[in-house]
């Protein structure tokens, strides 16, 4: 964890804080260990150690309604096993002797277990979390140009309109001109015929005068 370093100096503060203090172990949860230090003691034995406990100690705490796990304190005839909860991630165990302050040492391991749960929980997050390759970094800051080059180079709509992208319509066949000539013996044909007309009725009036007069009764003058 990259939190390492800074998790043993929290724990050698500790110690000096508290010099009834034989060792102290900050581990995860699942029993693997952070940072140490327990002389005399492997720390792999006491982080698996500690994770049994934590386990058989929070399903103790939720079958009696205490809540969530804060603290578990063991005492034996040569002194203290203290374990805290650090956090989400990681707990913190201290061994001390048996004339320690029971009071100080729950003061003191309290603040180093908060500190320790904030480092741990910051690089848990941090290792979860993907990292940016280069060329996604790349990408990621060629994308804005990309988008403002396109916003420049839109055409403008304009009002004009391109003519040669209009439909054409056919050309109109060209009209035959009738000869003048044809045209005058056309207009003579259709005079001589008007007057023949003419002619014909002319006639068939004085036909219709004369039966007429004909017809007329004449007048007995006695």
């Amino acid at each position: 964890m990259a939190a390492e370093a800074e998790v043993l100096d929290e724990l050698h503060r500790l110690r000096a804080r508290v010099p009834q203090l034989t060792g102290a172990l900050a581990a995860s949860v699942d029993g693997l260990v952070i940072a140490q230090d327990t002389p005399g003691v492997e720390p792999e034995g006491l982080a698996a150690l500690t994770a049994a406990a934590l386990g058989v100690a929070v399903r103790l705490a939720d079958a009696t309604g205490r809540g969530d796990l804060r603290e578990l304190l063991v005492r034996g005839t040569h002194g203290y096993v203290a374990t805290y909860s650090a956090g989400s991630s990681a707990v913190l165990t201290l061994l001390a002797q048996d004339r320690v302050n029971v009071g100080r040492l729950h003061l003191e391991g309290r603040r180093a277990a908060t500190r320790i749960g904030e480092l741990a929980d910051a690089a848990t997050a941090r290792t979860a979390r993907p990292p940016r390759t280069a060329a996604a970094t790349a990408e990621g800051k060629a994308l804005p140009k990309a988008t403002s080059t396109t916003k420049n180079t839109t055409p403008t709509p304009t009002s004009t309109t391109d003519k040669s992208a209009l439909p054409t319509r056919p050309a109109k066949p060209p009209r035959a001109r009738t000869p003048r000539t044809t045209q005058t013996a056309q207009s003579a044909s259709r005079a001589a015929q008007t007057a023949g007309s003419a002619q014909a009725n002319g006639r068939s009036t004085n036909r219709t005068t004369g039966r007429t007069t004909t017809n007329t009764p004449t007048t007995n003058e006695s």
